[in-house]
């Protein structure tokens, strides 16, 4: 298969899935290895950004999507439903903000680190879908372990969890001993 009918192919598996598809099944589907997959949907990516096509590819951790180009936001959603809006409360973005750099995590785990439950914010990250069920802690009880979703690396505008800021060791350190005092003055009440 010539590199022009493997672009074709690529665009039309994408636009078909209309989610996400890791790069490796694309690959497969081309009869190509890893490396040729990547160069061809990088100047697939190059060509519709140079043509300011209104779609685009976006990579995902290892996946690839095709997608609407974000300048044309504005008039997608004259013709479409209002897409969902999410309002993240200081409490939501807490709780996401543990579960990005913690996971897999249990809800038990947020709550010790939040110092409050963390029920009501675990599932509306779930509606959202920002966040997901990854699997089940081998403990008694067998809780479940939570982490972040492609919608989530898609919201935060990343492709990988590598790409979130790291943690100041300093910052974390004054946050846990704002937490203390908070909790303190809330005991002397």
């Amino acid at each position: 298969m010539d590199e022009k009918k493997q672009k074709a192919v690529l665009e039309s598996v994408l636009f078909t899935m209309g989610d996400s598809v890791e790069v490796s099944k694309l690959a497969e589907v081309i009869e190509a290895d890893v490396k040729t997959t990547r160069r061809l949907l990088g100047e697939l990516q190059k060509e519709y950004e140079e043509a300011e096509r209104g779609i685009t590819i976006t990579e995902l951790e290892n996946a690839f999507q095709m997608c609407s180009s974000p300048e044309y936001y504005d008039y997608l959603i004259r013709i479409a439903k209002t897409p969902r809006k999410y309002v993240l409360t200081d409490a939501l973005l807490e709780t996401l903000s543990i579960i990005a750099y913690k996971q897999p995590v249990t809800k038990v785990e947020i709550d010790k680190i939040r110092g409050v439950s963390c029920e009501h914010s675990v599932n509306r990250l779930l509606d959202f879908e920002l966040i997901t069920e990854v699997g089940r802690m081998d403990a008694p009880g067998r809780p479940i372990l939570f982490g972040t979703t492609e919608q989530f690396l898609r919201s935060f505008g990343v492709k990988s969890l590598t790409e979130l800021p790291e943690l100041n060791p300093d910052r974390i350190a004054q946050f846990r001993e704002e937490a203390e005092k908070e909790i303190q003055l809330t005991l002397d009440i």
